[in-house]
């Protein structure tokens, strides 16, 4: 019979043998965040095409708020809002982008629950506006602006997540200072054009730096 020493000298003998790790599997390409983030902002010109068409759709809200009324305005801000992605896939391609992400890309799903959520949201902005309506239009600021923040990942560019925190100051500097429909729309939309016009800005000279950088690596 094994004296007990020997038996506890065995077993600490096999604690001490060094573990075999488990063969990993390869990540692919598309598993790098930073790919599909690249990915992401050439499909979609860095989602400044996006970020103007929104700025339209606000423009043509605060004209209604002045030519009809702020009740109709929601309409036109709705329905404007549900043409921000084909409008913005059409600039793309007009810019020579493909206005699409790269089947596979793992950011793909959270863009599209980013869109679902901002939907699920719209009843509530809806209710709010029924209280007094310049505050629909003061938390779909909130709401749009909320979703930026996502789409600050989705391309990495803090853009823009300064445009979504914009967004929200407007809409709750509106909601806290009482500001008119009108006022508040007026808000949105040029906060949207300066920045759907800084972010173009910003993809061309991404563009470039990648030419540079590609030029660099072939010399």
């Amino acid at each position: 019979m094994p004296h007990l020493s020997s038996i506890s000298a065995s077993i600490l003998a096999a604690d001490v043998r060094p573990a075999v790790a488990p063969s990993m599997p390869t990540s692919p390409p598309m598993a790098n965040v930073a790919w599909a983030q690249a990915d992401m902002r050439r499909g979609y010109c860095s989602g400044g095409p996006g970020i103007l068409a929104s700025a339209l759709a606000w423009t043509a809200a605060t004209v209604a708020t002045l030519a009809a009324s702020p009740q109709r305005a929601v309409w036109v801000l709705l329905v404007g809002g549900a043409l921000i992605h084909p409008v913005g896939v059409l600039v793309c391609r007009l810019l020579g982008a493909p206005g699409r992400h790269v089947t596979g890309n793992p950011l793909g799903p959270m863009a599209a629950a980013s869109t679902a959520w901002l939907i699920f949201c719209l009843p509530l902005a809806y209710v709010v506006g029924l209280q007094h309506v310049a505050w629909f239009f003061a938390a779909m600021l909130l709401m749009i602006g909320g979703r930026y923040l996502v789409l600050a990942t989705l391309f990495g560019m803090r853009l823009h997540a300064a445009l979504g925190l914009a967004l929200a100051g407007v809409g709750i500097a509106s909601a806290w200072l009482g500001a008119s429909a009108p006022l508040v729309a007026a808000g949105g939309a040029a906060t949207e054009w300066v920045f759907g016009v800084a972010c173009l800005a910003s993809h061309r000279a991404w563009l470039r730096a990648g030419v540079k950088a590609a030029s660099g690596t072939g010399g």
